[in-house]
């Protein structure tokens, strides 16, 4: 490079961070999570959250939204125009979402039956009193899929409609670096040194299962500063991405020995409070979306679920995206809550 070429370059490069700079000033405080909506109920540090509707819902029954534990439900509603929530209240659904909170030591020996038959049971049982409704429509997200999957099974008299979204139910593929490693990992030694693993932890594992993808996204961030649109686009991605909260040590323990290294839900060998969790109860209709590029949970992963249902009332939806863009893409703005809808609708 010349040294007039150099020059140039240094100056543009400064002109970019001086607009970046005045950009990042002027955006404040980042916030994620648009939609309002009130705290109905609680147990421990989990909260049941009714988003607010200007109308009465036009579909009967209502939405319990179960996300993964290991981030935060925010990416449902990470802004106004990226909002599967607000698509989906749109189209006429009165939802509610579980706020798993953010587990301390204090929380470490909450197990997977706390999360599925008591924390997630109590908000079921919440919402049929308050509704006056015998069933709910059930529709989890990746981990909180899995969750929702186990509680369906043990309890079908009590959810209508089940929806799984980028949900890992057959654990025995390779097809994502994910499944190879937790594979081989000592998950008795991780939790009996932490007790409660950290978030951090977490990150930086899915961090690693693509690291040249995080590489261009900080190397491009210059660019996006000079941008206010991307830029808080790209803030309050990075603001969800890093809020990850601790996890409950047995909870996490079970879940990761039982279903990722051992594979017992699709064999119908998961116990939960000494009960067999048997697919075939899953009599209800369900929904199951995946993600075509999906690297944190393969389609793999997810497509069997609907060899092994007990109903014959089932669709698989293939989503041409990866595994975040199933919530905020354009495509899935114009696309998904449509197709919640089309299914739940014709069955409420």
């Amino acid at each position: 490079m010349s040294s007039e070429n150099f020059v140039k370059e240094m100056a543009e490069t400064s002109v970019k961070l001086v607009n970046g700079y005045d950009n990042l000033v002027q955006a404040g405080e980042v916030e994620v999570g648009a939609t309002p909506k009130d705290l109905v109920f609680r147990q421990e540090k989990v909260k049941l959250f009714r988003y607010r509707r200007d109308t009465p819902a036009t579909v009967a029954t209502p939405i319990l939204i179960s996300y993964a534990l290991v981030n935060r439900h925010d990416m449902l509603d990470l802004q106004p125009d990226r909002s599967l929530v607000k698509n989906l209240l749109a189209l006429g659904f009165d939802i509610y979402i579980i706020d798993w909170g953010y587990p301390t030591r204090a929380d470490r020996y909450f197990t997977l039956e706390d999360y599925v038959n008591w924390f997630l049971g109590d908000m079921v049982d919440f919402i049929r009193r308050k509704n006056k409704v015998d069933k709910v429509n059930l529709m989890g997200i990746c981990q909180g899929g899995t969750l929702s999957i186990i509680y369906s099974a043990l309890h079908p008299e009590k959810i209508r409609n089940l929806v799984t979204l980028v949900t890992p139910v057959d654990f025995s593929t390779n097809d994502g670096l994910l499944f190879r490693w937790a594979k081989d990992m000592n998950m008795d030694r991780l939790v009996d040194t932490y007790g409660t693993v950290p978030g951090e932890f977490l990150n930086n594992g899915f961090a690693m299962l693509k690291p040249m993808m995080r590489v261009s996204k900080y190397m491009s961030v210059l660019d996006t500063l000079q941008d206010k649109d991307k830029m808080l686009n790209f803030l309050r991605m990075e603001k969800w991405i890093n809020d990850s909260p601790n996890q409950a040590g047995e909870c996490f323990r079970q879940f990761m020995k039982d279903l990722y290294q051992e594979n017992k839900l699709i064999k119908g060998e998961l116990e939960i409070g000494g009960e067999k969790v048997s697919l075939k109860n899953l009599t209800m209709p369900v929904l199951n979306i995946y993600a075509a590029e999906d690297h944190l949970v393969p389609p793999a992963a997810t497509i069997p679920l609907n060899n092994h249902l007990g109903t014959s009332d089932h669709e698989l939806y293939k989503f041409p995206g990866g595994h975040i863009g199933v919530f905020v893409g354009n495509r899935s703005q114009k696309e998904l809550a449509p197709a919640i809808h089309k299914f739940l609708s014709t069955r409420d």
